[in-house]
């Protein structure tokens, strides 16, 4: 039987929950309360797809916004996913203790920075960097980008990642190794198979701290 405290934390609990998606809802209520009267003054074909940005001369094209989004976050994926993973991999069963021990709270560690850091960085650093290896006029790019966001979102993808394989349970390892499996047939056809759902949890949430940043 259920007691009163575990009704009362179950209680808590689904009020934390419906308060998490009424903040969720509220926000999208009032974005699309006061968006929605002035794209419909511009013009939901002209606010979409115009390719000029100038409110000073009224014109409030944003399709080089969202397409710039989207490269950038393309970018971002295709370099932070395999690195991403391939980490979380060494980590989970490669890594020695000894460096283990300061690899994983160095890792939580980034993800604690904050985006300013991150972008900061990116100016100073990648920046002319990109600029001085392909000759250049400006840095500014969208690989730039690309390259900030990935590593922003390598915390996120390497901590879910390694702790999906982490779980992964010893029988089943010790058993396709039993078989006559290498190490990293074992991996890839046992551990990443079996942790594919944490994976692609930390992937989407990487993604999602890209997009976000992006926008």
């Amino acid at each position: 039987m259920k007691t009163g405290k575990e009704e009362i934390m179950r209680l808590v609990f689904l009020l934390a929950a419906c308060a998490s998606i009424a903040l969720v809802a509220m926000i999208c209520v009032f974005l699309f309360g006061n968006g929605l009267p002035t794209i419909g003054k511009i013009g939901v074909t002209e606010f979409f797809l115009g390719e000029t940005w100038r409110p000073n001369n009224d014109l409030y094209g944003i399709l080089p916004m969202i397409l710039g989004s989207a490269y950038v976050t393309l970018g971002a994926i295709v370099v932070g996913v395999p690195i991403g993973i391939l980490t979380a991999v060494f980590m989970a069963r490669f890594c020695p203790d000894s460096i283990y021990r300061f690899l994983k709270p160095a890792v939580e560690l980034l993800a604690g920075i904050p985006s300013v850091v991150y972008g900061f960085f990116g100016l100073i650093v990648i920046v002319p960097l990109i600029q001085k290896l392909f000759d250049l006029p400006v840095g500014e790019s969208g690989l730039a980008g690309s390259i900030v966001l990935a590593i922003m979102a390598l915390p996120t993808i390497i901590t879910v990642t390694e702790d999906a394989m982490r779980n992964c349970p010893r029988a089943m390892r010790e058993a396709s190794l039993a078989l006559g499996a290498s190490q990293w047939q074992t991996i890839y056809k046992v551990v990443i198979p079996y942790s594919i759902s944490g994976i692609t949890s930390g992937v989407v949430l990487g993604i999602g701290r890209a997009i976000g940043e992006t926008m």
